[in-house]
């Protein structure tokens, strides 16, 4: 239980890499405010970990609405009393080439993965400062850890992704600037850049039977086709993209107190590739 007494936030967690993580780190002893854009299935979440004997509560909601950092940091320290542990994971990917690509393609990738994680940290600045400056007067430290969800397309670039490569090196951009304001509050801000994978987004399907989400009022292409994960696959040393509890795992290392004095780093984790 390495997380005990902690409280956490992980957006997008209703589905895919956030859900898995959300359990993880209740698992370990968190207390974990879930969100997602559908509140049945961030009532479903927090279920399942209260299942398990651990402690949740919703939040659902669009992390991209102007509002929702401040909504979702309260609703960490109304009902919880505190905030440890920040993960900005809510995402998806809305993919083109460039000549193709709208501005609403391109913005929509820079609200999600960039603006609402800044909104997010924003909203959380004040707590994080006033909380170490008590402790710091009550002579004792709590470390706190954020960890910001990346890509390895925002590190090496991805063809066709040119938003999503955006976003995704943006708040790498942000993690290591914070990584700089925040040490002083004893606050540890790391990525994890994953490479491939799977999820309902990026999950292998038969030739012409990709399917559509319903994202925010957009439909949005889901699924890759089989021959490209083949082929995407037969590049990854470990010859495999990774389950959504690999990859929570990834996000956890970074919030475990081994991790006490990481700092500013970007962890890829993409099975060697």
């Amino acid at each position: 239980m390495k997380l005990q007494n902690k409280i956490a936030i992980v957006s997008g967690s209703g589905r895919g890499i956030g859900r898995a993580t959300a359990l993880k780190l209740a698992a370990e002893g968190a207390t974990v405010v879930v969100n997602d854009l559908d509140a049945a299935l961030c009532e479903q979440v927090v279920a399942e970990i209260r299942a398990a004997g651990g402690q949740a509560s919703a939040c659902p909601g669009s992390v991209t609405d102007p509002g929702f950092g401040e909504r979702f940091v309260q609703a960490a320290l109304d009902n919880h009393g505190g905030l440890d542990i920040i993960v900005n994971n809510a995402g998806y990917a809305w993919d083109g080439v460039i000549q193709k690509m709208s501005d609403e393609q391109f913005d929509a990738m820079l609200d999600i993965h960039l603006k609402a994680p800044f909104r997010i940290l924003r909203a959380a600045a004040g707590h994080l400062r006033e909380a170490a400056k008590r402790e710091n007067a009550e002579g004792r430290r709590v470390q706190r850890k954020v960890v910001n969800v990346s890509s390895i397309a925002g590190i090496l670039g991805s063809a066709g992704q040119t938003n999503y490569a955006a976003g995704k090196a943006g708040i790498v951009g942000i993690t290591r600037t914070l990584a700089r304001e925040w040490g002083r509050y004893h606050v540890n801000v790391n990525a994890v850049a994953f490479g491939y994978v799977v999820t309902r987004m990026t999950q292998a399907v038969d030739k012409g039977s990709a399917t559509q989400v319903d994202i925010e009022g957009r439909a949005i292409p889901a699924g890759i086709p089989a021959e490209q994960v083949r082929a995407l696959e037969a590049q990854i040393p470990l010859g495999r993209g990774a389950s959504t509890e690999e990859a929570a795992g990834a996000i956890a290392l970074l919030c475990y107190p081994e991790s006490d004095y990481v700092s500013g780093h970007v962890l890829m984790a993409s099975g060697g590739l």
